[in-house]
């Protein structure tokens, strides 16, 4: 089988972004709106176990601040302060403090001196993502990526498969020419339920979880004792399957 195109999730992927990004992001928002929440790095672990920042409000409420279910159109105000987050969110990539992971650049590079396609599937916001390829790696960075599927344009977000499923249909590809490149649980569930032979980059929030499925489980793309590239990849695309 011939490699034809890789599949790169965003946080924790591409970038450590959960910690010192998001989670401050967050926290910055509630304070604007006049909250007393505040979401520590262990909570915040706990909190990551929801894909989608609005569905998180949405969990936390639900299970650590339940008197604001009572709270007339509480979709919009949860959607308010998403909004209100990714404005602190966006401001932290603007200041350079959200850098690449090891190897992503390179292997970027090496993938399409190579013709394989790129691609990005992720849940995070479309803003969050082009931001986030603009400010580390250039200003036509969004270029670089053949498909770019992100945020709401699915009805189902990670473990399900949907995010896979669309940015597949979009390069009009068969999974079994792909390779994913994810760094948690939930994604590893969501590209492996799309049929999608997929790499594990562990995440600093993710290193206890169950990456059985996984054809292959790094620290991340360098510090392997080799380098991560094409090769290795459509080595890997045609091995057996570890359980």
């Amino acid at each position: 089988m011939t490699l034809a195109a890789v599949l790169f999730d965003v946080d924790g992927t591409l970038a450590d972004t959960e910690r010192d990004g998001h989670r401050i992001a967050f926290n910055q928002a509630f304070e604007e709106s006049q909250l007393d929440w505040n979401w520590d790095v262990d909570l915040y672990g706990v909190l990551l176990q929801i894909t989608g920042g609005k569905e998180r409000i949405r969990f936390y409420i639900e299970n650590y601040a339940p008197s604001f279910l009572n709270k007339n159109n509480l979709e919009d105000w949860i959607a308010q302060i998403h909004k209100i987050k990714t404005k602190y969110f966006l401001n932290l990539l603007k200041e350079g403090k959200i850098p690449l992971r090891p190897g992503i650049k390179r292997l970027l590079d090496d993938l399409r001196s190579n013709n394989i396609k790129v691609a990005i599937a992720t849940t995070t916001t479309y803003e969050n993502v082009s931001t986030l390829l603009q400010c580390t790696l250039g200003n036509d960075a969004l270029e670089w990526f053949d498909v770019i599927g992100a945020g709401d344009i699915v009805p189902n977000k990670k473990p399900a498969p949907d995010i896979y499923q669309w940015v597949l249909k979009q390069l009009n590809l068969s999974a079994e020419t792909c390779i994913a490149i994810e760094d948690s649980e939930n994604g590893l569930k969501s590209s492996t339920a799309a049929g999608i032979r997929t790499i594990i980059t562990i995440s600093e929030y993710t290193q206890k979880q169950d990456f059985s499925d996984a054809i292959l489980v790094l620290e991340d793309l360098e510090t392997t004792g080799k380098q991560i590239d094409t090769r290795t990849i459509s080595n890997l695309l045609n091995q057996k399957q570890n359980k």
